[in-house]
């Protein structure tokens, strides 16, 4: 969890000027940025992960960074807040993202418990929980995967789950490059050690403008904050502070593959956020949805353009 400014307080004017300054979305099949709404609600005030809810039709559950209370929370496609639900038997050390996918016939979400700023967490957890379907009902605990980093701890805040290759992706956030880890998504008896596949190619660090216009922030801008597959299982977007970039892997390929080509991924840049640490495909996959850490906050959004 990095801390940045506090969004300004009036919330019409942090709308309008985000309006102003939407950036055009540099992959030609996606919409340039569009915000549905402004988040606004104290229940969901440090958003750090979303993911699609699959028994609430165009809703997304989210949940809070460090520090927040053990729930999910249910937001609309605009970002407003439409309640929540503990999760019993699943503490918030440091929740950093939320993923949502079937498998063997259920509906799951998966926590990842990951965030580690000071490099001390010898073992994380990523726990699943069976997809809510009332509002008066606690998420229930479907299984814990304990896991830990081949070569010594790390700070991660994003993590995707790939259902037919019963494995979960998660994207290293502070070392540059950025490395693409796996581990199963079923666990084992005794904690697993995630699997390094490479590093992500091309996503631009700051500049030298960029750290002499902020000095204290500017070197935080490309590191990755969250991460979601699309429902096809092909593409695996990755936010950061700026942009949204994608890795794409062909027809029966495999990430370490993709990573090994090289090259700049495609990617999406995106207007100021006050901090953009939440992003998830919603269920068809035909559009991106991206959350922010503080309050007044805007809930933007992509399309894909067909």
């Amino acid at each position: 969890m990095t801390r940045f400014p506090t969004a300004r307080p009036l919330a019409a004017m942090l709308l309008s000027t985000l309006l102003l300054a939407a950036a055009t979305a540099q992959a030609a099949r996606w919409s340039e940025p569009e915000i549905s709404g402004l988040v606004t609600h104290r229940a969901i005030g440090e958003i750090s992960g979303l993911a699609a809810a699959t028994h609430f039709p165009g809703h997304y559950w989210a949940i809070n960074d460090s520090g927040s209370p053990a729930q999910l929370h249910l937001v609309d496609g605009k970002g407003s807040y439409r309640g929540s639900v503990d999760t019993p038997g699943v503490p918030n050390r440091d929740w950093e993202d939320l993923a949502s996918f079937r498998f063997e016939g259920g509906d799951y979400l998966l926590i990842a418990d990951v965030g580690d700023n000071g490099g001390l967490r010898r073992e994380l957890q990523l726990y699943v929980l069976e997809q809510p379907r009332e509002l008066d009902q606690p998420a229930l605990l479907a299984w814990t995967i304990r896991f830990t980093w081949p070569d010594g701890a790390r700070d991660c805040e994003a993590a995707a789950v790939d259902p037919v290759a019963g494995e979960i992706l998660l994207v290293s956030k502070k070392r540059v490059p950025a490395e693409l880890f796996r581990v199963p998504l079923r666990p084992g008896r005794d904690p697993v050690v995630a699997e390094r596949l490479g590093t992500l190619p091309g996503i631009e660090q700051p500049n030298a403008q960029t750290l002499m216009d902020n000095p204290v922030y500017g070197r935080y801008r490309a590191q990755v904050t969250a991460a979601d597959l699309s429902p096809n299982g092909r593409v695996l977007a990755v936010l950061n502070y700026q942009s949204v970039h994608f890795l794409i892997r062909p027809r029966g390929g495999d990430w370490r593959g993709v990573l090994d080509q090289g090259g700049k991924m495609p990617h999406l840049l995106m207007p100021w956020l006050p901090q953009a640490e939440a992003l998830a495909f919603d269920p068809a996959g035909t559009e991106i949805v991206i959350g922010s850490e503080q309050l007044p906050s805007p809930f933007l959004r992509y399309r894909l353009i067909r």
